[in-house]
């Protein structure tokens, strides 16, 4: 038998067979304010969300000169250049400490997203138990070489990315530890339903068996995250807005506190729906069994001693005595009391027990 793929960080554990791990990712749909941050990390955790996840950037290092100060005139621009923009979104040291502070005392988990070197250093100041990956880091292999050392947990979405580039990373992270989860992800913002390809997480999870496998969704609604669950993604990471209005690009895909709440109790539906794949009548079906099923019953007074014929027989409900499938062992048989019109049959009423 195959062992389990688990692991656990903190107070929390992910595991292949569920329930499913919530990871609600806020990035930068805090437009800034860290009043709107730790809103954000609130209302996520009172909606069911296991963790929530944050982005970190050092700018200046990610970004080339040319496309640090390229123009960024657009609604969602924070700043007249793109280097502006993204450095009006960074929470420093501080900020994250609170945000931090404020996760573990709404017991979810403070995940983030590194996109260089100095990032990584940055959130390991921090003590972050566990890192996120973006889809565009996933060939960045010195990079995840990099986290991996750190030995803890890691979450790599694969959106845009080939088989071969998934196995690159898989590989890389397992030289070191296999605390890894793989998210299936499909590279759109938002991301049309005909591109979802859901049947790769089957797949998924026979090309890369020492790894747990998810679903970063960027779909809109709370279908495509418990269809994937149900595929076998243990873990789903969904972005969160408190308002899919407000200024900025990830919004307009993100679910608002009503889509998160609905979305982790259709994932917790789906365990108790799911059930043990054992059949057995349960308790309360006894009763709508009786009233809605079917017995023999006679078709006319019967005097004991009679043998009893398909024609002294009718088939009515309730059901609780001698059911219509036996039949024929009741046929033959010798009545051993006398019994009313529409009386129902019972097993000793006849001379030979049904077995």
């Amino acid at each position: 038998m195959n062992k389990t793929k688990t692991f656990s960080f903190g107070n929390s554990r992910v595991s292949e067979q569920g329930p499913c791990y919530v990871i609600a990712a806020i990035g930068h749909n805090h437009q800034g304010e860290l009043d709107k941050a730790l809103q954000l990390v609130r209302v996520a955790a009172s909606m069911g969300a296991n963790a929530v996840k944050f982005q970190k950037r050092d700018n200046r290092v990610l970004f080339t000169k040319e496309m640090y100060e390229k123009v960024y005139d657009n609604p969602n621009s924070y700043g007249a250049t793109y280097g502006e923009h993204r450095d009006y979104l960074e929470f420093g040291i501080d900020e994250h400490k609170t945000l931090l502070e404020s996760a573990n005392q709404h017991d979810v988990d403070f995940l983030s997203t590194p996109f260089d070197f100095p990032s990584v250093e940055f959130l390991e100041e921090l003590e972050v138990p566990a890192y996120k990956v973006a889809s565009g880091d996933l060939t960045n292999i010195p990079l995840l070489d990099y986290i991996a050392r750190l030995g803890k947990p890691m979450f790599i979405s694969t959106g845009a990315a080939t088989m071969d580039e998934i196995r690159l990373a898989y590989d890389a992270v397992l030289k070191h530890h296999d605390q890894l989860c793989i998210l299936h992800c499909t590279a759109g913002y938002p991301a049309e339903y005909d591109t979802l390809n859901l049947r790769m997480i089957p797949t998924l999870k026979k090309e890369f068996p020492e790894a747990i496998i998810g679903y970063s969704g960027h779909d809109l609604g709370i279908l495509a995250p418990v269809i994937a669950y149900m595929l076998g993604a243990a873990v789903v990471e969904k972005h969160f807005t408190l308002n899919r209005a407000w200024k900025g690009t990830d919004h307009k895909f993100s679910l608002e506190p009503t889509g998160m709440h609905k979305m982790v109790r259709d994932l917790e539906r789906v365990d108790m729906m799911l059930g043990d794949g054992v059949k057995h009548i349960l308790d309360f079906e006894w009763e709508a069994r009786k009233k809605m099923g079917k017995s023999l019953y006679t078709a006319h007074p019967l005097k004991a001693g009679t043998i009893i014929s398909e024609q002294d027989i009718v088939f009515k409900s309730p059901g609780g005595g001698v059911p219509p499938y036996q039949l024929l062992e009741i046929v033959g048989r010798k009545l051993v009391t006398d019994l009313d019109e529409e009386e129902q049959l019972l097993v000793e009423h006849v001379e030979e027990a049904v077995a």
